[in-house]
């Protein structure tokens, strides 16, 4: 618990004037729990752009007067932020837009780039001025230089992709097209669907189609472009199979809905298959199996199928507040977990109880859930967690950027255990990994270290406020 969020793209093309903008709420509605810092909605009305975002959740942001002031329109993008590259701030909000000596361009992005410093150094020597600080603008940056270079958007996002190092899907809109790309090797979801009427929906997730009534087509394979223009859809696949294939594996064990299906693969599934591994793995003597809302209830459910332990519920989540990653602060993270969750002492009493969850970070959060089980009566509480230890830093869009801050590698599991106040702690080891996701491939350097790309260049999530913050140190000392 505590793993900090990707974040969530949505876009529409309608043939048509609608009310674009009601599908992207909706659609980013759908993806809130993969962003709650901030959101965003750009709507395209006759080549003219038309834009509300602000920091908070998508409810909070958009109430029915904003969502009104948006008018109707053909294309539209979307975006739910946590940042894992630039602090929370109004000018870190998505989507991006920009107006060029070739019209305008919006920019939602999903991912991080392993490249990002470098290649900001470079643009800032050329004279690119930067209202931000995430790498977001570093792509809206590079991609624009390249329009004015390219006689398309669409050429000047495969160019763009040339000079672009690590995880991104993109949606972008022009004046007249709806752009998405993913990097080749796919680290981040992204797939589209079509709407009764005809129009085109992008999202993050496939759960986000639904939502909007859009039946999925497909997902967007790494390295594709897909053009949305009033003569159809284009793929272009100039990068396409130039990497191999690397989907976040993170993405199945805690990021995406249950309830979507991502490179073809049932995220619940997914989980219930590794709550079965981690129970041979593991196995225990219980009463009872819970599952730690709402990423380790599937997993909690494998678990009980495959031990033969009734499964329970243990815990009951307020689903009035976000994630408890979106406090900033270890001191708010714990506040927000003593408002979020609720232990069923009818279910816990006088129970040996196996808790199933997904990770396990820093181990704060998960001592205070132990805690609250021991407090509700439990005699014991045996900690399962869905994934192997976190033992390296994410460059690809997961907030795991030191491993000073990672209990398991300083820690033994033994160690862990008794940190966190559990009778007893197993992880899914590495080499069940493979077993559960089929296909291609997979990233897991966050807990193997084996990275895709040169990382070497790459630093802590808020690299660029903290330039700046020396810069503004300097500038003080000498004035």
């Amino acid at each position: 618990m505590a793993i900090q969020e990707a974040c969530g793209v949505f876009g529409v093309f309608a043939n048509r004037k609608t009310d674009v903008a009601a599908d992207t709420y909706y659609g980013l509605y759908a993806l809130q729990h993969r962003g709650q810092e901030s959101c965003g909605i750009v709507v395209n009305e006759d080549g003219l752009f038309y834009s509300h975002k602000d920091l908070g959740l998508v409810g909070d942001v958009f109430s029915a007067r904003e969502l009104a002031a948006l008018p109707p329109g053909t294309i539209a993008v979307g975006h739910v932020r946590y940042g894992t590259t630039g602090g929370n701030s109004r000018s870190n909000c998505q989507p991006m837009e920009v107006n060029h000596q070739k019209g305008r361009l919006a920019l939602a992005h999903n991912g991080n780039l392993s490249n990002a410093a470098a290649l900001r150094d470079k643009l800032e020597k050329s004279g690119a001025i930067f209202h931000s600080t995430s790498d977001t603008e570093i792509i809206a940056y590079v991609v624009t230089q390249q329009r004015l270079r390219t006689a398309s958007i669409e050429d000047a996002v495969s160019a763009a992709m040339d000079l672009l190092e690590g995880a991104y899907s993109l949606v972008l809109m022009s004046a007249q097209k709806l752009l998405c790309a993913r990097d080749p090797f796919g680290f981040r979801p992204l797939c589209f669907g079509q709407m009764p009427d005809g129009a085109y929906v992008v999202a993050s997730e496939s759960c986000a189609l639904r939502a909007v009534g859009a039946v999925p087509v497909r997902d967007v394979e790494p390295g594709e472009i897909l053009v949305f223009s009033k003569e159809g859809v284009v793929s272009r696949k100039e990068h396409c199979q130039t990497q191999p294939r690397r989907l976040c594996v993170f993405e199945y064990i805690y990021f995406a809905r249950p309830d979507s299906v991502v490179d073809g693969l049932s995220v619940h599934a997914f989980r219930i298959r590794a709550g079965k591994a981690l129970a041979k793995q593991h196995p225990v003597m219980a009463d009872l199996v819970i599952g730690a809302p709402d990423s380790g209830l599937d997993a909690a459910l494998g678990f009980a199928r495959a031990s033969g332990i009734p499964y329970g519920i243990g815990l009951i989540k307020n689903k009035y507040i976000g994630r408890t990653f979106i406090a900033p602060g270890q001191s708010m993270r714990t506040d927000s977990v003593r408002i979020k969750l609720s232990a069923v002492e009818e279910s816990l009493r006088g129970k040996r109880v196996v808790l199933v969850d997904d990770s396990i970070v820093r181990g704060n959060t998960m001592r205070r859930v132990v805690s609250l089980l021991r407090d509700a009566g439990a005699t014991e509480v045996h900690v399962r967690i869905s994934a192997p230890p976190f033992l390296h830093p994410c460059y690809y869009g997961t907030d795991i950027d030191s491993t000073e801050n990672l209990i398991a590698c300083r820690c033994s599991v033994d160690e862990i255990a008794r940190q966190i106040g559990a009778d007893s702690l197993g992880f899914l080891p590495l080499t069940a990994l493979k077993a559960l996701v089929p296909g291609e491939g997979y990233c897991s350097a966050c807990f193997s270290g084996r990275y895709p790309t040169d990382v070497s260049a790459a630093n802590v999530k808020n690299r660029f406020e903290q330039r700046l913050q020396r810069e503004d140190e300097c500038a003080s000392s000498f004035f």
